[in-house]
């Protein structure tokens, strides 16, 4: 099949392309930049703006299966052209979508539903790689801060792409919601020892209080409004944060990554000399 991946430099859509890859497909990846892409020897990168419509016919063209993000840009703001894609999916002849969701639809999912395409939304929890935001502070002070302690599901990036690329590749999965975690719910001061034992470094979770929390998110260069909702959610998490669901092994066939086999996959971007 040719398949079109979009956000294909993302996080999740890395390894969809090289899963799909692996699996014999014909894979093309759409990016802003092709040149900067990086992308595995043999995938054909193409260049596009998903807020544009207008330079995507190449990418579309052709292809029998497309993977939608919902959002475009640098500043992550959700898409609001989501029937001019479904529509121009349609007509390239592509007969199934898979659509990384978010906490709330969008116009991607709204056109979905309301097209001809056999769509599945893969909606996952916390993904482990959020973990990475804490590699500056490691590397300092070998210290991760913060205010949240609630548990959470987190879920390998890799077993979000899993689920996506049995959607698009295999029968049975249209119109269907697949929410996704991890194996078991953490909290961070949990993850922070999993990271200790993996980098072989003494790792201190510190819990902080709220005014340390907004001086933290603010040390991120977060407006106030940003700082309020981390706060809001440090102190009121949603209740299914640490709900452990089966769907990846359900989908896949095989069980959920752990977060300590993630810590292995990236000990050395927390490695360095305080």
């Amino acid at each position: 099949m040719r398949i079109l991946v979009t956000g294909a430099t993302g996080n999740v859509g890395r390894h969809i392309v090289a899963q799909l890859q692996d699996a014999g497909h014909e894979v093309r990846a759409l990016t802003r930049d092709p040149a900067k892409a990086a992308l595995p020897p043999g995938v054909e990168a193409v260049a596009g703006d998903l807020s544009d419509a207008g330079t995507l016919e190449d990418a579309f063209h052709g292809v029998e299966a497309v993977h939608l993000i919902t959002f475009a840009g640098d500043g992550q703001d959700d898409l609001t052209n989501g029937s001019d894609l479904v529509a121009l999916a349609e007509r390239s002849g592509a007969r199934r979508a898979t659509v990384l969701g978010g906490w709330s639809p969008t116009s991607v999912e709204s056109a979905l539903a309301a097209g001809d395409l056999d769509w599945t939304i893969v909606q996952p929890k916390e993904f482990m790689g959020n973990a990475l935001e804490w590699a500056d502070e490691i590397r300092a002070n070998r210290t991760v801060s913060m205010l949240a302690d609630y548990p959470s599901a987190v879920v390998h990036e890799a077993d979000i792409a899993a689920v996506a690329v049995r959607a698009l590749t295999e029968d049975g999965h249209g119109g269907r919601n697949y929410p996704l975690s991890g194996p078991e719910a953490l909290t961070p001061e949990e993850r922070t020892r999993i990271l200790a034992e993996a980098t072989g470094q003494d790792i201190t979770f510190v819990q902080l209080d709220e005014e340390g929390e907004r001086a933290r998110l603010r040390g991120y260069g977060y407006d106030d409004d940003y700082v309020e909702f981390g706060i809001q959610l440090a102190t009121s998490p949603p209740g299914v944060a640490g709900v452990v669901l089966p769907t990846v092994e359900d989908v896949t066939g095989r069980p959920a990554r752990t977060f300590a086999l993630w810590a292995e996959e990236n000990a050395d971007r927390f490695r360095g000399v305080p």
